[in-house]
């Protein structure tokens, strides 16, 4: 690994941990209040549409004032969303502690601009999968926790992931150097206006492979939000059954990223890649709402870990191809908020839907929009994987 990408792996892995813990307890927390499948799905998509406004700006600010400090600025926001989720008593607490965590959260898209002012773009989507792979860990510990700890309240987690938080405060002062002095230093800095957001989105290469990953990301989402709801309504896990499952998903990440990834690119290239992963993601998919016995999700959710381990650090890379160094972090906010927006759709879908039709439904969704995000993909992409700054997309698209 590149010495340079240790402290960041370490602050997303942190970071994970505590809000993996999250995952399991939020929809039976939000139950004890009451709470039905809509509004649980609300819960979760107020995280995200709060995450929606912040991520970009967050992602421009760090362009323009640095990595570190906006990365520093989001994890206080962290902190304290878990730690008013600790004390909350209420679905409204609940509903504060998440908008708060999610307009400050935006801090995965600042350690992905850090990622690219220090790799070179042929090491871009291994590091980007280096880091997915710090999810994967992340998501094996965090809910694995989360499970257990449950056992003395709902708080408890909550607390225990404001003390994670506060330990990856502290780890991003100690050891995180600045990184985008070194690939953007000699540039002026991106001015930080709507008419230079406009000025991004007028880069088609770009908003074709936005609106990819946007489609995609709602169908992985909608299964993801939903999956605690999911095994509590199909086969009747609690929360700490449901945290080792959780676990199970980040091994099978962690697998797919650091040891699958870098020899798929290689073989196959980034755009195939995105394609295959996406294939193998509807497959999962429509095995996980079709098959009944509960020992099938250690097949069906192999397939979905694969799918989403690969797909998403394969954009990211050719997302940072299409714009100069000073506009990195701005492009990965663009790209937050697009994962922001679809984990407003998502729960909030998956939720209804699994209230109306019964639990395989949001998975199945999920499926039929990995065969459109395929179908979009073949007509609308054709040589983005060349990622070739905007001034050239007209030789790169037809």
């Amino acid at each position: 690994m590149n010495k340079r990408l240790i402290p960041i792996f370490l602050v997303v892995f942190i970071d994970l941990v505590g809000f993996g813990i999250i995952i399991p307890l939020l929809p039976t927390f939000a139950t004890s209040f009451g709470a039905s499948p809509l509004a649980i799905g609300l819960l979760t998509a107020s995280y995200s549409a709060m995450q929606l406004i912040g991520a970009p700006v967050l992602g421009r600010l760090s362009d323009r004032f640095g990595r570190k400090p906006l990365l520093i600025i989001s994890q206080l926001g962290t902190f304290a969303g878990f730690v008013l989720m600790g004390f909350a008593n209420s679905l409204a607490m609940l509903f504060a502690a998440r908008i708060l965590d999610g307009f400050t959260g935006g801090n995965l898209s600042i350690a992905q601009a850090a990622i690219a002012d220090v790799t070179e773009e042929k090491d871009r989507a291994k590091s980007y999968g280096l880091i997915g792979a710090a999810f994967g860990l992340g998501f094996i510990l965090g809910p694995a926790i989360g499970g257990l700890l449950s056992r003395w309240g709902n708080s408890v987690p909550a607390f225990a992931a404001a003390a994670i938080s506060a330990g990856s405060i502290a780890l991003t002062i100690a050891l995180l150097p600045e990184t985008r002095q070194a690939s953007a230093a000699p540039v002026a800095r991106r001015a930080f206006t709507l008419a230079a957001l406009r000025q991004t989105l007028s880069n088609s290469v770009l908003t074709r492979l936005l609106g990819y990953g946007l489609v995609f990301n709602i169908g992985f989402a909608i299964f993801q939000t939903t999956f605690a709801l999911f095994a509590k309504e199909k086969f009747g896990f609690n929360v700490e059954q449901t945290g080792y499952m959780l676990g199970y998903v980040g091994i099978l990440v962690v697998i797919a990223q650091v040891v699958i990834l870098p020899r798929m690119v290689k073989l196959v290239g980034e755009q195939r890649l995105i394609f295959l992963g996406s294939a193998t993601l509807g497959l999962g998919l429509l095995g996980v709402g079709m098959l009944t016995p509960w020992w099938a999700l250690f097949g069906t959710l192999m397939l979905t870990a694969f799918g989403g381990g690969v797909v998403n650090p394969s954009l990211q890379s050719l997302y940072t191809r299409t714009v100069s160094a000073e506009e990195r972090g701005g492009v990965l906010g663009l790209s937050a908020s697009v994962d922001a927006f679809s984990r407003i759709v998502a729960p909030i879908w998956g939720g209804w839907i699994l209230g109306v039709a019964g639990a395989a439904w949001p998975a199945l969704s999920g499926a039929l929009l990995m065969l459109i995000v395929l179908i979009y993909g073949a007509a609308a992409l054709g040589g983005a994987a060349a990622g070739v700054p905007a001034a050239q997309e007209a030789a790169v698209l037809p």
